[in-house]
């Protein structure tokens, strides 16, 4: 099991109804899981959907893309939106807000479209406004207090301002889809942004004259940069690079996945953008950007470990105790402890999926010998 304190060989853990509690339930069944893994379930902040729906459809679709990523060991999930009209996003903010009220999500991610026509990425460039704060409010209200991060270019008129309404509204300011500078980045950073969403993706390059937004925002350890750990958005080095330099308590591995996640190859809508998924990669029909990922949380955790060289613990903290404290879900979620939510991912030698709890029962039943 790995604890808060690290691993721990030959461990037990107990489950009364939807609790871990510090001791067995009398005559509670037990499971023999030797020689496994047993990890807190993974919390991913930054969604798109999977399953082959999205987190823009109908309630059906997100209940969908829901469960494809709990059946890969996400217990814990935040709905991310994509650029649209104003008034499509206000509509969609309302029905993802009552999933969330009903515990099915733990709230809404806004990414866009506040952004910077110059790193667009796979939005629509014709549907980008500037981050005017009467604008920001409007999807903040409209999320119903369910709005828990908003990914805004904070360069852009209104940024800074728009920035200090979300630090007032308990909303996490997230700088992405950025052309900033390192100094304009650094006065986002002082008026109140906390999260890089996904760092080095959508944003300048680090640079020795120009050190841009990446040098800013893993230097600043108010800071909590999202790395998409797929293999493709991010080389090796570059990973390496953010924990050695944000450490293990500032990163929280995302998947950014789309439609095609847990779906397979095909042609996807990325909002109103069409996407060709070719070989598990997510492109733009039109003009080839990378859009989103087809990743979910169990594959990021085994190549954390198996391919980047991570310690177990690390990965633990990447993807289930920094993304649960960035929502101030920490009494609840993000480790194994006494008292917090039953949810537990099971992982054998390999560190392929094996069993899912989410609050007591289970997800994926563990078939064991």
């Amino acid at each position: 099991m790995v604890l808060p304190t690290g691993p721990v060989k030959n461990g037990t853990l107990a489950v009364d109804g939807k609790r871990i509690t510090a001791t067995a339930p009398a005559n509670a069944p037990h499971i023999d899981v030797s020689n496994h893994w047993l990890v807190p379930g993974f919390v991913d902040i930054h969604n798109h959907g999977g399953g082959g729906s999205s987190f823009s459809g109908t309630p059906d679709d997100v209940l969908r893309a829901i469960r494809t990523h709990r059946e890969h060991g996400t217990t814990t999930l935040v709905a991310s939106t994509v650029t649209d009209e104003m008034d499509l996003l206000v509509r969609q903010a309302g029905l993802l807000s009552e999933l969330a009220e009903q515990g099915e999500l733990a709230g809404i991610h806004f990414e866009g479209p506040f952004i910077s026509p110059c790193r667009k990425g796979a939005h629509s460039e014709g549907l980008l406004r500037d981050p005017d704060p009467a604008d920001v409010r409007k999807l903040v209200d409209a999320a119903r207090g369910k709005a828990v991060m908003v990914t805004l270019a904070t360069e852009l008129p209104g940024g800074l301002d728009s920035v200090r309404l979300l630090a007032e509204q308990g909303v996490i300011a997230a700088i992405g889809h950025t052309d900033a500078t390192y100094e304009q980045t650094v006065a986002a950073i002082d008026a109140g942004a906390t999260v890089a969403t996904h760092l080095f993706n959508a944003m300048p390059t680090l640079g020795h004259r120009s050190p841009g937004p990446v040098a800013a925002l893993l230097e600043d350890e108010r800071v909590t940069v999202e790395l998409i750990n797929d293999g493709t958005h991010l080389h090796p080095a570059a990973l390496e690079l953010a924990f050695h330099h944000a450490g293990p308590d500032r990163v929280a591995f995302i998947t950014d996945a789309m439609d095609a996640a847990g779906a397979g190859d095909g042609r996807y809508l990325l909002g109103p953008l069409e996407v060709e998924v070719s070989d598990g990669v997510a492109r733009l029909v039109e003009g080839g950007s990378i859009a989103g990922s087809t990743l979910t949380l169990d594959r990021a955790f085994k190549r954390a470990v198996t391919v980047d060289g991570l310690a177990v613990g690390d990965a633990v903290a990447a993807l289930c105790a920094n993304p649960a404290r960035l929502l101030g879900l920490s009494d609840r979620i993000g480790s194994l402890e006494p008292g917090k939510d039953a949810d537990l991912v099971l992982l054998d030698e390999n560190f392929d999926l094996k069993g899912v709890m989410r609050r007591g029962e289970w997800v994926v039943a563990p078939r064991l010998p």
